[in-house]
């Protein structure tokens, strides 16, 4: 499978070669083939930033606060997700997308806070949140169910921001103290919540070489707790 994903790059079929390269890192993963694992994350991670740098280029594209915003048919670009759309509805997003191989980097975004900051959520098997400030200044509204009223779509250069954050947050939450083997699984989730990062797959490509030729972990694997619903 790593072989087809390195030829599907070769042609410039990035959903293919992201497909083909997840399906042999998880293969890889089953038998504890570390060593080939953080090979497969190079052409894995190059799918996906050809992927994230055609919806970049797109721009901006649609503030989606329900279905009906959603633009008919769907097209490649930026979406962001907001209240009362949760975490979960855009993780279905993006998989529809990918389906429809229509490059687009999605994001989905929680009530403003207090503080004035946006929440920014990615779901997996382990969710990731950071909280990133708004594209500009916005009025808090006690009413809204995102906290403010804002229909501003922003603009790309906030997209790649907070991105970019999100992954970073993940990074960031690893337990260096954790069985090497369960580090690999973190970034696994992580990565599912959030594939377009490209730092987490060089921290699991990391990850995957200090693993190699470690025994078994003894203790059962710590788990986030996070509800992937979202706020």
């Amino acid at each position: 499978m790593m072989e087809r994903a390195s030829r599907h790059l070769v042609e410039c079929e990035y959903f293919d070669a992201e497909r083909a390269a997840a399906r042999a890192l998880r293969a890889a993963r089953e038998r504890n083939d570390f060593e080939r694992m953080a090979r497969i994350c190079l052409p894995l991670q190059e799918a996906r930033r050809q992927k994230r740098d055609s919806a970049i280029d797109t721009g901006p594209v649609a503030l989606v606060r329900a279905q009906r915003d959603l633009p008919k048919p769907l097209v490649s670009g930026l979406y962001l997700l907001q209240p009362p759309m949760i975490g979960r509805d855009g993780r279905s997003l993006r998989d529809t997308l990918d389906r429809r191989r229509t490059p687009a980097s999605v994001l989905t975004r929680e009530p403003l806070t207090r503080t004035g900051k946006w929440p920014i959520v990615g779901v997996g098997p382990m969710v990731i949140r950071v909280q990133v400030d708004p594209p500009w200044p916005i009025e808090r509204v006690e009413t809204s169910m995102s906290k403010d009223d804002d229909d501003r779509v922003p603009p790309t250069e906030w997209f790649v921001r907070a991105s970019e954050a999100l992954g970073d947050a993940a990074i960031a939450a690893l337990d260096a103290g954790d069985h090497p083997h369960y580090r690999v699984d973190d970034l696994l989730d992580f990565l599912d919540a959030h594939p377009e990062h490209e730092k987490l797959h060089q921290a699991l490509a990391d990850a995957c070489r200090a693993a190699i030729g470690t025994d078994e972990p003894l203790l059962p694997r710590r788990r986030g707790l996070d509800e992937p619903a979202g706020f």
